[in-house]
C-alpha cells in the first residue's frame, strides 16, 4: 500500500478494507511504518516504536478496527510487557504488568499496536517538551509545539502516521492538541470511560481516556469500543440508547448553542481563536440552529485554584509512587515537577478537600447554563501554538525555584499569594479547557478555521453530562458542511507522501 493512497483514508475505512481483503493488515501497518520512518524524524512524535511487533501482532478479525494501526499514549495507557515512561526519568523503568482498560479494549476492537506516543511529564504541561524526550513537533509548522499533553498523539495524527492514537485529558489534552494540530477531539463524560484496573477515577474523576482523529466517524467509533464501566469501577453511567456510530449519523435537531470568546481567567485570547468562534456561528446559524452570546456563571479564579489544588496534589503522589516503586531520585524528576510537588506536599489538606468540594459549584452553574442553552461554543485554546521554547521556564526562575526547593518553602509560597500568579501563568495559553474537566461534562474540539499563515485553529463545543451524542451530531454535520478533510492536500504540502 503506498503513503499516498494509505494517508487518505480513515481509520473506519481502513478496517473495511482489511474486511473485504482489498489490502492486508500487514501492508497497511507497513504503510504506517514508512510513513513514521519518513517524518518522525522530524516531529520526534514516537517515543517507543514497536515498529516490529506490530506487524506480528494477532488481532481478533471481527473487531471493529481489525488489523488498523494504532499509537498509544505514553502516560496511563499501559501495555503489559512494555515501559509506561509517562515523560519521566522517574518512570522510565516502570513495566506494566498488565494491560489497562484502554489497551484491553483497543486489542479487542482488533487495533494494532505501532507504539507510544511522547507526553510532557507527567502530563503536565500543554506543550510536549519533556527532558527525557524531547520537544515534539508541530506537523504544519515544526518550529511550534503540537500542544500537550497529548502531544505526540496529535501530530502522529495529523502528519498521517496513523489514522487515530490514544489520548487522554485532565485538563484540556484532548482538546488542545486536536485544535493545535487540525484534529477532531472528544473529551468524554466522566465515567464513560473505564480508567481501570490501575485506576479508579482518573485525576480524581477530572481525566478521561479517547482518542484524536481526523474523523468524526473514527471518534464515534472508537468511543463504542472503548465506553462501559469495567468491574470495580466507582460508578456506572447509563449507555447510550445505541452505537454511537449510529447515533452521529441522526440530525442533532436545532439546538440553541451560548457562545463567548472571553478567556474565564481574564487573560487575553488571540483574534484568530476569536474569529474561529464567528466562523463557526454564522455556519451554526446557516444550518438553522439558535445561537447567541452567553456563558456559564462561575467564578473563573476559583475555578483555577480549584484546578491547581488538584495538579498539585497529584504531582506530589506521582513523585511519591516513583520514589516508593522504582527508587527514583529528586534528581530524576523535571525542576518545575520538583516545585510543583513541594506546592502538593505543603497545602494544607482542608484546602485540598475544599476544592475539590468546590467543584460541585461549578457543575451546578453549568446546570443552570444548560438549562436555558443545549450546547456553549468557545475558543479552544486562548492562543495560537508556542515556539518550542518559548515556555521554558527563564533561567532566573529557575534560579529561584531552587532556592525555594532548598530553603522547603512551600507553605511561604502557599501564604504569599505567588500560587495565584502561577495559576493564570500556566493556564493563560488554554483557559477554556478546565471546565469540562472539572465539572465530568464532555467536551469537543472542532477543526473549523485555518490562519492566514495555514496553522489549523480548533473551537470547543460543551454538552451537558451524557451528551456525547449530540456532540458527535453536530460534529458530523459540521463536517458535512464545511469539511476538513481538504487537509490531506495541506499536509502533502507539508509533508509529502514517499511513493
Amino acid at each position: 500500500m503506498k503513503q499516498s493512497e494509505y494517508l487518505r483514508y480513515d481509520a473506519t475505512a481502513l478496517a473495511d478494507l482489511i474486511r473485504r481483503g482489498e489490502v492486508t493488515s500487514g501492508e497497511v501497518c507497513e504503510a504506517a511504518v514508512q510513513r513514521a520512518t519518513s517524518v518522525n524524524g522530524s516531529l520526534n512524535a514516537i517515543c517507543s516504536p514497536q515498529f516490529t511487533d506490530a506487524l506480528k501482532q494477532d488481532f481478533p478479525e471481527q473487531g471493529v478496527f481489525a488489523g488498523v494501526p494504532l499509537l498509544l499514549k505514553d502516560l496511563a495507557q499501559e501495555q503489559a510487557g512494555q515501559p509506561c515512561t509517562y515523560g519521566s526519568r522517574s518512570f522510565k523503568n516502570n513495566i506494566a504488568s498488565q494491560d489497562s482498560e484502554f489497551v484491553r479494549r483497543a486489542r479487542a476492537g482488533g487495533l494494532v499496536f505501532l507504539g507510544r506516543t511522547a507526553t510532557p511529564e507527567f502530563g503536565l504541561k500543554a506543550i510536549t517538551e519533556s527532558e527525557l524526550w524531547g520537544p515534539s513537533r508541530n506537523p504544519w509548522n515544526t518550529q511550534l509545539t503540537p500542544g500537550g499533553s497529548s502531544g505526540g498523539s496529535g501530530a502522529s495524527v495529523a502528519a498521517g502516521i496513523v489514522p487515530m492514537a490514544g489520548a487522554n485529558d485532565g485538563g484540556g489534552s484532548i482538546r488542545i492538541p486536536a485544535a493545535y494540530n487540525g484534529l477532531f477531539g472528544l473529551k468524554p463524560s466522566r465515567g464513560r470511560i473505564s480508567s481501570g484496573p490501575l485506576a479508579g477515577e482518573s485525576w480524581t474523576g477530572a481525566s478521561t481516556d479517547h482518542v484524536v482523529t481526523r474523523t468524526v466517524r473514527d471518534s464515534a467509533a472508537m468511543l463504542d469500543v472503548l465506553r462501559g464501566a469495567a468491574p470495580g469501577d466507582p460508578f456506572v453511567i447509563p449507555a447510550p440508547g445505541s452505537a454511537y456510530g449510529d447515533l452521529m449519523r441522526k440530525s442533532p435537531g436545532n439546538l440553541k448553542i451560548g457562545v463567548f470568546t472571553s478567556s474565564p481567567y481574564n487573560t487575553s485570547v488571540a483574534p484568530e481563536c476569536m474569529a474561529a468562534v464567528e466562523e463557526t456561528a454564522r455556519i451554526l446559524e446557516g444550518l438553522g440552529h439558535k445561537v447567541e452570546y452567553a456563558r456559564p456563571e462561575f467564578d473563573g479564579m476559583a475555578l483555577a485554584r480549584c484546578y491547581l489544588g488538584l495538579y498539585f496534589g497529584e504531582v506530589a503522589a506521582m513523585m511519591a509512587k516513583a520514589k516508593d516503586q522504582f527508587g527514583a531520585r529528586d534528581s530524576d524528576f523535571e525542576l518545575d515537577t520538583r516545585l510543583i510537588g513541594m506546592l502538593g506536599n505543603t497545602m494544607p489538606l482542608s484546602d485540598y478537600v475544599l476544592r475539590r468540594q468546590q467543584w460541585n459549584e461549578f457543575a451546578r452553574a453549568l446546570a443552570v447554563f444548560f438549562g436555558r442553552y443545549d450546547l456553549y461554543l468557545c475558543p479552544t485554546t486562548g492562543q495560537l501554538p508556542a515556539r518550542i521554547g518559548e515556555l521554558e521556564t527563564p533561567a532566573h526562575l529557575k534560579l529561584a525555584a531552587k532556592l525555594m526547593l532548598a530553603l522547603k518553602a512551600g507553605k511561604t509560597l502557599h501564604r504569599s499569594g505567588q500560587v495565584d500568579q502561577m495559576a493564570m501563568e500556566s493556564l493563560a495559553r488554554t483557559p477554556f479547557t478546565q471546565f469540562a474537566n472539572l465539572t465530568g461534562t464532555p467536551a469537543m474540539s472542532v477543526p473549523m478555521h485555518w490562519t492566514a499563515e495555514g496553522l489549523p485553529v480548533g473551537v470547543q463545543f460543551g454538552a451537558s453530562h451524557g451528551g456525547e451524542d449530540v456532540l458527535l451530531q453536530l460534529a458530523a454535520e459540521l463536517e458535512e458542511a464545511a469539511p476538513w478533510l481538504g487537509y490531506y492536500e495541506r499536509l502533502e504540502n507539508a509533508f509529502p507522501a514517499a511513493g
